[in-house]
């Protein structure tokens, strides 16, 4: 965005560039191959707004939970706003219930609340696995079936749907070949894998090999999810894998300006934006006035505090520093108190290196019998959830 950042090159071979191609879902035409992926609690209009300008692509918001939209949840209808300009508008639905599901879709349509909804396959949180969604619905394969079809019946054409997954349950149940198949056959646009399993949760290596065997199994666009730290990585995952697209999570918390990478990267450019701290500081002002502006100053400011740890990663402030930064109580103060730090260099040392929570392999919570028949079109007793967010 400034021309006053720093900039260095990204260590990648520009003669082995393969520059994307607009990305194509539905009727919508990307000119960034990328997504922000919904993160609960992250990626409210606020942050959305702040990605966006540094780049082109998809930016989608917190998960929605169909039932609570289609009950009009207060909370809930607050996370489906919008700003004014912001298009195309991609909203993620979590659900387990294809009547529920399809009346959810049927009302975004019917309102025009959205250009683009994305349907939940791929939470792998206790509290939703145990219910049967997220990462765990598409063992049943017919239940799955029933989902997708409601959604992609629902939507009748008039906005693109797609759906996002991991590779399975576990390394002895996985899922996402079977899954991307049924998502082809029932029209939806596309899909995006995230190469772990929901044991994985956030931890180990992702599993780059299972989105090149989806992309070789369907016709639809791909797009890859799982350690894309730095635009060298999106590439080198377009490279490898042959997917259409990549999605962005992690990787992007305290680093907005990651987009504009993505974007250069894209475009044969391989720069980065390496901020120093006083322009990281100006960023951090922008995006904590966002979210006074969306949630009031004092949700506003509160909420902002999360972020302090992610924007300073790596630079040399202290922990009393951090610790104040992490306390601030109003605009006023969180602009005083990153005023009075001397300006330093990024540090460099942390690039590529993992950002927000990693988790151990653990045990997936499902329901009762949930194994015995992955055939099954069942819906859970009380598989859907009344909240939205995560």
């Amino acid at each position: 965005m400034d021309d006053r950042w720093v900039r260095r090159r990204a260590g990648v071979d520009v003669a082995a560039l393969t520059l994307a191609q607009p990305l194509r879902i539905g009727a919508l035409t990307l000119d960034s191959p990328v997504v922000l992926a919904p993160m609960a609690g992250i990626t409210n209009p606020a942050f959305r707004q702040i990605c966006r300008e540094y780049g082109g692509g998809l930016y989608v918001c917190e998960m929605i939970t169909s039932r609570a939209l289609v009950e009009r949840n207060e909370r809930t209808m607050r996370m489906i706003r919008f700003a004014p300009k912001e298009s195309p508008r991609s909203l993620q639905l979590y659900g387990v219930d294809p009547a529920v599901v399809g009346e959810a879709v049927r009302m975004l349509v019917a309102e025009d609340r959205a250009d683009h909804v994305d349907l939940n396959f791929g939470c792998p949180v206790p509290k939703v696995t145990r219910r049967g969604g997220g990462a765990a619905l598409p063992y049943r394969r017919g239940l799955l079936r029933d989902i997708l079809r409601a959604a992609v019946d629902a939507a009748a054409g008039r906005i693109p749907v797609t759906m996002k997954m991991r590779v399975g349950i576990d390394s002895s149940h996985t899922t996402f070949l079977d899954a991307g198949r049924i998502a082809e056959d029932e029209g939806i646009a596309g899909v995006a894998l995230h190469g772990r399993t929901a044991a994985q949760m956030y931890g180990g290596a992702a599993d780059w090999a299972a989105i090149a065997a989806l992309k070789s199994t369907v016709d639809i666009p791909v797009l890859g999810n799982g350690d894309i730290w730095e635009a060298s990585d999106a590439v080198r995952m377009m490279a490898e894998t042959g997917c259409d697209g990549v999605v962005v999570g992690r990787g992007c918390l305290g680093r907005p300006w990651l987009f504009g990478d993505l974007a250069a990267a894209f475009a044969g450019q391989p720069e980065r934006q390496l901020p120093h701290l006083r322009e990281v500081a100006e960023v951090m002002v922008r995006h904590a006035s966002l979210l006074i502006e969306f949630m009031g100053a004092d949700r506003g400011i509160r909420d902002f505090r999360k972020h302090v740890g992610w924007y300073l990663k790596g630079f040399a402030v202290g922990s009393p520093v951090r610790a104040e930064l992490s306390t601030v109580d109003s605009l006023a103060q969180l602009t005083d108190r990153l005023a009075a730090l001397a300006d330093q260099p990024y540090p460099t040392e942390i690039l590529g290196t993992p950002r927000g929570r990693g988790t151990g392999t653990r045990q997936v919570v499902l329901p009762e019998g949930w194994l015995l028949d992955p055939q099954s079109r069942a819906v859970p007793f009380g598989a859907e959830l009344d909240t939205s967010g995560g």
